[in-house]
């Protein structure tokens, strides 16, 4: 099933809630989605990074609530 979206005439806040419904939508799938060969590898840099104080990361939900605080 081939869906159209304009992309283009749609504002970021619109592309952000697309995103979200779907990955809400596969999320909620009962099959096992593989993660990639590559994945392992950026979580390991990731727990490295934190674990050094190099970075600090946040939580989705958290990442969420500053990218529509910030949103008009």
């Amino acid at each position: 099933m081939a869906v159209a979206l304009d992309l283009k005439g749609m504002s970021t806040t619109e592309k952000l809630r697309l995103m979200e419904d779907l990955w809400q939508d596969l999320s909620a799938k009962e099959e096992e989605l593989a993660s990639p060969s590559w994945h392992g590898e950026v979580l390991t840099e990731r727990e490295r990074l934190t674990d050094s104080g190099e970075e600090k990361f946040i939580s989705w939900e958290a990442a969420k609530k500053q990218l529509r605080d910030e949103l008009p």
